[in-house]
């Protein structure tokens, strides 16, 4: 899928505007999760284990066991083990293939919600860098300097601060009297600053 084309607004991150559809979910059907589990079963070393012990047992019975007790006679090749081993794995490979086609819907959905959250992610990521280019122009317009590191950390503690502040419900009083302390401790540093630079 191609990206939007529309032009970058500065106040909000990209893609928020428009909802992400839902993936499709895959198949849960009873005969699908029974093909899975077969070809899953087929694919373990007991699975060959027990088909050799099944072939050995039934090749020692037809040949050892009385002639009247033979069901599957060994002069005319183990026609019926032949037959039952050509049915078998004439089933297994299509089960071996649908559980596969099931892996791979699987596989597309997750690779679709992981390209998603990749694509929240840069948006999210180029608003904070937005917002942060925007903080230093406006640090820069107010202050007339050039910005150093540690005003821009100061800015940046005040914002989580003010955060912090509204997501635990402080008061107005309290917000008037923390920007009042900010303020002092801005123009604090300010005149040691300038005390310095003289």
């Amino acid at each position: 899928m191609a990206r939007s084309t529309r032009t970058a607004s500065l106040d909000a991150p990209l893609g928020r505007g428009t909802r992400i559809g839902r993936a499709p979910q895959p198949s849960r059907d009873r005969f699908g999760r029974a093909t899975e589990w077969i070809a899953r079963a087929m694919g373990t070393p007991w699975f060959l284990v027990a088909l050799t012990m099944f072939c050995v047992a039934w090749i020692a019975w037809n040949t050892m066991a009385p002639d009247t007790l033979r069901f599957d006679a060994a002069a005319n090749g183990f026609t019926a083990l032949t037959l039952m081993l050509s049915l078998q794995a004439s089933y297994a490979a299509p089960l071996i293939l649908l559980a596969q086609n099931r892996q791979d819907d699987r596989d597309r959905v997750q690779i679709e919600q992981d390209r998603q959250r990749a694509e929240r992610n840069l948006a999210d990521t180029e608003y904070l860098a937005r917002e942060i280019v925007a903080l230093r122009i406006a640090l820069n317009e107010l202050s007339g300097e050039v910005v150093t590191r540690e005003t821009l950390r100061d800015e940046l503690r005040a914002l989580v601060e003010d955060f912090d502040a509204r997501a635990s419900g402080e008061s107005a009083d309290e917000t008037a009297e923390r920007e009042e302390r900010r303020r002092k401790a801005e123009r604090r540093e300010k005149a040691e600053r300038d005390a310095r630079d003289r």
